[in-house]
């Protein structure tokens, strides 16, 4: 009996083995990451937070991340 079971399990091996040879596997790939569009970044004219461009309120051609900011005007900052 043990024989009977090693001759089919062999034979069940070899065909598997033969049937990978004929057609072999195909290359598993990665699938690629959506690219992402990347939001252009302002910098508030009164505190310098970076915040995105659509969040972002404008006045003057500067930017500013609140209303409260935007009323208080640009910084003085000294460089």
């Amino acid at each position: 009996m043990v024989r009977l079971i090693m001759w089919v399990a062999l034979i069940a091996a070899a065909v598997w083995f033969i049937k990978r040879l004929i057609n072999p596997p195909a290359p598993r790939t990665k699938p690629e990451p959506p690219e992402i569009a990347a939001t252009p970044m302002v910098r508030c004219a009164h505190c310098g937070v970076h915040l995105p461009r659509d969040r972002a309120l404008s006045q003057e051609q500067q930017w500013y991340c609140s209303e409260t900011h935007r009323l208080q005007g640009p910084a003085a900052r000294d460089h």
